[in-house]
């Protein structure tokens, strides 16, 4: 996956996504992130990239032509292949976890980071195919909602995790939360591993984690088991811990 920010601070992009596991996956060659710095693209002395919105108001408005030809740019070094163009903001449709695997199928993605008031309506029309909102919050500027969808999307490639199935198997995936998980030791602080899972007895395992995983989204988040696939008896199981919910 080719990933290009459009971005008035690269330095930002480059220390948050250089580290960790996006950071291995980057010296792989399993990703490549490229900053453009919007306001190279600035045309006048000052290198100033903002200005004040006609109609009046508070704050300073991002200028549309220093936006696309940073734009510009992002797409020649794609090669002026076919790319999703991604706005950063908060009255775009909240990330999701399905959202996140969708995009690691493409090759190419672009992604727009504001700031100030916003950027100039006629640009995000020219140039945006998406919007994105990772909550209902504002923040300063879009680089660390940029950050979080590509860190979400990039664990879905094929060999940025070391465990290719950790990206499927963890919380709200399949519209559940995760199971709670122990290592060692056996006993701490007097709390013990449920004994299920040192049975070694694997279907029990799994149909115990199920469970968990079932009970823990009724008691945390609720609003996700109406996509969820349950059982009949999951069903219940469902409705008697709403139910108590409800109680409290």
């Amino acid at each position: 996956m080719n990933i290009e920010i459009l971005t008035l601070f690269p330095e930002m992009i480059e220390a948050g996504l250089g580290g960790s596991i996006i950071g291995r996956a980057l010296e792989n060659g399993l990703l490549s992130i490229d900053a453009v710095n919007i306001r190279d693209y600035a045309f006048n002395k000052h290198n100033s990239v903002d200005d004040y919105t006609y109609g009046g108001g508070a704050g300073m408005l991002m200028q549309a032509e220093p936006v696309y030809q940073a734009y510009q740019a992002a797409c020649a070094k794609l090669g002026n292949a076919p790319a999703r163009v991604i706005y950063m903001s908060p009255q775009g449709p909240v990330l999701t976890q399905e959202k996140a695997k969708k995009l690691s199928a493409e090759e190419n993605l672009i992604f727009l980071c504001g700031h100030y008031e916003g950027i100039d309506e006629r640009v995000i029309e020219e140039i945006v195919t998406d919007e994105i909102s990772i909550g209902d919050y504002i923040l300063t500027g879009g680089e660390l909602a940029a950050m979080v969808v590509i860190d979400a999307a990039a664990r879905f490639i094929p060999g940025v995790l070391h465990n290719e199935t950790s990206a499927d198997t963890e919380s709200l995936s399949g519209s559940l939360l995760e199971y709670p998980q122990y290592s060692r030791p056996e006993v701490w602080h007097d709390k013990k591993v449920p004994e299920i899972l040192l049975s070694g007895h694997h279907e029990n395992v799994d149909k115990w984690r199920r469970l968990k995983s079932v009970e823990r989204t009724a008691r945390k988040r609720p609003d996700l088991l109406e996509k969820a696939d349950l059982t009949p008896e999951e069903t219940r199981m469902v409705k008697i811990i709403l139910e108590s919910n409800s109680e409290i």
